[in-house]
């Protein structure tokens, strides 16, 4: 069993394949760039933009099960990239973590190990709708003990963040905002989640 390949697929809006980013990295491809895979491993990202947690758990099933492979000889997993677009669909905090739920669930059911990343700021004057977003998130990931990661706390007044906003003048980040929430990925589980050694994790 330790030797099969590892296939994770990585489902979220445009967020999750680094928008904005000149490198054409994300948070994704430096993850993965800092990741040592002691077996063959392969990472599909499924973007859809301005997508919400009903249409992510509407689709997420059917796109991954044409990337994973037998169990018997692969490692499925799941990540979970959540973005903002609930609030501008005026979705409820209690609906969006009912999504979330649903996805878990419908993860957990398949035998399929999750890792969940939050939403990071966005608009100054969305800050309070998006912290209590993530902490909703991060409730439910914790009810069933798949790691969160929380990037809207530590990224709401980081002086980086903020300066890479308005350098790219929109909701997303350049260069230095992607690396920082990659560096919160590498620092909150990930390589734990992969049965790796850390990066002082």
């Amino acid at each position: 069993m330790t030797d099969r390949e590892v296939r994770i697929c990585v489902v979220g809006d445009e967020l999750s394949v680094g928008v904005g980013d000149a490198r054409a990295l994300g948070w994704t491809g430096r993850v993965l760039a800092r990741t040592r895979f002691e077996r063959p491993a392969m990472t599909f990202t499924l973007a859809v933009p301005g997508e919400t947690t009903s249409a992510l758990g509407a689709r997420w099933e059917g796109e991954t099960e044409q990337r994973f492979g037998p169990e018997a000889t692969t490692d499925n997993r799941l990540v979970v990239a959540l973005g903002r677009h609930d609030l501008a669909a005026g979705l409820s905090v209690a609906r969006s973590r009912l999504n979330l739920a649903n996805i878990l669930d419908q993860a957990d059911s398949r035998r399929l190990p999750a890792f969940v990343v939050g939403p990071p700021p966005g608009r100054a004057e969305d800050g309070g709708r998006i912290a209590e977003l993530s902490a909703a998130f991060a409730d439910v990931a914790s009810r069933r003990r798949v790691p969160y990661v929380d990037t809207y706390t530590p990224l709401a007044q980081h002086e980086q963040w903020l300066a890479d906003l308005a350098t790219t003048g929109s909701t997303f980040p350049g260069q230095a905002g992607y690396g920082l929430m990659a560096w919160l990925v590498l620092h909150t589980g990930w390589h734990s989640w992969l049965g790796l050694p850390g990066e002082n994790e």
